[in-house]
């Protein structure tokens, strides 16, 4: 969270960049002899069929009658958004065997190509041609390669393009059978609200469907997956299938695990729909100072930013009213003490948050852990306060070379702050209100990049979060990742995503509540949290952060993860309907802009 006034800042972190760069293979002039052996592998390669064979991502593809270039019909892709109009193909082929790739297409940036193919995936590409133009590529295959996906696709941004007569040429490989019933199915770890399974790599199978109480509820590339948005103490059934090309097998042998109970996070008597804010109450900046007392009725939990430590490894926190030199309309002590006590009587939440963009805090030491525990404790009991808000920022997390599992974390920051955190929770019980405010760069970011990686080189703090919010989630009230001051983060869809729209804080959400394999590794997958749990972050006005979104942008992005409507080129992976609501930086930026967040809210949820 910012400190400044109306001057943007990135919070001094790695931008992550979603420049893809544009690999633009060489068209191969001519293609190899065609042996009597080989065969056009492709289904429905003209288009007469429709879309038969073909899978075009988020409904983008249509056969279509002009324009074609032989035949009755053509494929007509229209990228949208951030999504490229992908079609693609899984054909059968032989290891160890040379391919030729072909389509002819009609548009601009359009691509043709393969993956899978076990040594080096091939594409080329057209810029603009007005007219049909023929794409050509080979490839080879490796020696334990049986199926490869053909595709072509457009560009960010462009207009329609068409593609015809696609044809894969080469040897056909033996036909694709129904994959075996997974054997091995067993949990591997609980929580209140959620159950990881993980069972025997099937031969043959693409891919595995996980079915709880005989539905569907999860599919997973690797033998591995997390149910997620379960009740506490309950139990469940669960099998899992495993599928590929030719279909479907049985499912498993059904397994029962029952969920953990709570451990008294959850909403701590919060409303259904939850506004949360930071109030400037020891700083003031460009949007001015503001009593406790005259914080709006709308704001449900109010963060008091800052607490800050004495020094950067201390773990000794401090908080003071703002000097009246710098906010000379600010309160007194026993002002603002009876204004607390006023706004809990009224059902709201006040917290201590610690941290924010200049309070780096970094307990690397037992010293500073216990340090922590002591003076925040003190600040709590001082002013009557509800609970903590974790803001670390900066440079306050990050992971040791060699921490690489999120669910067993070793680096003294995080094991400190995740025994700190418990310690303060056991001392004032489950009415103890834990949020925490995480930049996207410390969460999200870890489907790609998970600290220094297993060969170094990353930033550590990449996905440093994680273990914190992993530990600590049968504690955990809310949390609310800034969407904000953020550079493009990719999405469970992986496609980058950037900031300001309702695709990103969609994207970004859904992230959390359906979770995701940590760097990639199906076997260390981050559990969903409850949407109960998760606020969307945002920026209250253009003045308060990069990033801002407009209401009707902020409502879009509520229509379709409490509803499924709106939702543009992503899709989610539930109805999140019991989303909590929204945070923001900051009240004080919110009342400065006329209250426009607070009054979108409010009138959105019907407040």
């Amino acid at each position: 969270m910012e400190r400044t006034g109306p001057t943007v800042r990135f919070s001094g972190l790695l931008a992550v960049c979603s420049a893809t760069l544009l690999a633009a293979a060489t068209l191969v002039a001519s293609a190899p002899a065609v042996s009597a052996a080989d065969a056009d592998l492709v289904r429905n390669g003209g288009f007469e069929a429709g879309l038969d064979g073909w899978n075009c991502a988020n409904q983008s593809g249509a056969a279509v009658t002009a324009p074609k270039r032989s035949g009755d019909y053509a494929l007509k892709a229209t990228p949208a958004g951030n999504d490229h109009a992908k079609c693609s193909q899984t054909i059968t082929v032989k290891p160890n065997s040379t391919y030729t790739l072909s389509a002819w297409v009609q548009g601009s940036h359009v691509y043709l190509g393969a993956s899978g193919t076990g040594t080096t995936d091939v594409s080329t590409w057209t810029q603009s041609p007005a007219a049909w133009k023929q794409l050509t590529t080979t490839f080879a295959t490796g020696p334990s390669t049986t199926s490869v996906s053909v595709y072509t696709h457009g560009w960010y941004g462009t207009p329609d393009h068409y593609v015809d007569d696609l044809t894969l040429i080469g040897p056909g490989g033996e036909p694709v059978v129904i994959p075996a019933v997974p054997a091995g199915l067993k949990t591997t770890a609980l929580t209140s609200s959620s159950v990881a399974l993980s069972w025997n790599a099937v031969s043959g199978a693409s891919g595995y469907h996980v079915y709880r109480g005989g539905t569907k509820v999860a599919t997973a590339t690797g033998p591995s997956a997390t149910v997620t948005g379960l009740t506490p103490s309950t139990a469940y059934s669960f099998q899992v299938s495993a599928t590929n090309a030719a279909g479907e097998s049985a499912k498993s042998a059904a397994i029962t695990a029952t969920t953990t109970e709570g451990g008294g996070g959850g909403d701590t008597k919060l409303p259904a729909r939850a506004l949360v804010g930071y109030l400037h109450s020891s700083f003031a900046n460009g949007s001015g100072y503001t009593r406790m007392a005259d914080v709006p009725d709308s704001w449900d939990v109010i963060n008091l930013a800052f607490g800050e430590p004495t020094s950067v490894t201390s773990g000794d926190i401090r908080f003071a009213l703002c000097p009246v030199a710098e906010c000379p309309n600010v309160e007194s002590e026993a002002e603002f003490k009876a204004a607390i006590k006023a706004k809990q009587a009224a059902g709201k939440k006040v917290l201590i948050s610690i941290g924010g963009q200049n309070g780096q805090v970094q307990l690397a030491s037992t010293a500073a852990r216990d340090a922590f525990v002591t003076s925040v404790s003190k600040i709590i009991d001082t002013y009557g306060l509800d609970g903590l808000d974790i803001d670390f920022e900066g440079h306050s997390l990050s992971l040791n070379t060699g921490d690489t599992d999120f669910r067993s974390p070793t680096s003294p920051v995080i094991v400190n702050l995740i025994s700190a955190v418990k310690s303060l929770k056991a001392k004032y019980g489950s009415d103890f209100v834990l949020t925490m405010a995480p930049e996207t760069f410390f969460v999200q970011l870890g489907y790609q990049f998970y600290g220094s990686g297993p060969w170094g080189g990353q930033d550590p703090r990449a996905g440093a979060y994680l273990p914190v919010i992993h530990a600590l989630r049968d504690d955990l009230t809310l949390l609310h990742v800034q969407d904000y001051n953020s550079g493009p983060i990719m999405g469970l869809d992986n496609q980058y995503h950037s900031m300001g729209g309702a695709d990103f804080h969609i994207a970004m959400t859904d992230m959390l509540l359906a979770g995701f394999p940590v760097a990639g590794d199906t076997g260390k997958v981050f559990p969903g949290l409850r949407p109960d749990q998760v606020a969307i972050g945002l920026p209250a006005s253009t003045q308060a952060g990069n990033g801002h979104t407009t209401p009707a942008e902020v409502n879009k992005a509520l229509d379709c993860l409490i509803k499924k409507t709106s939702c543009g080129s992503y899709q989610t992976h539930g109805t999140w309907s019991d989303l909590r609501g929204l945070m923001t930086w900051s009240i004080n930026w919110d009342r400065f802009n006329n209250g426009e967040f607070s009054r979108n809210f409010d009138g959105y949820f019907g407040n």
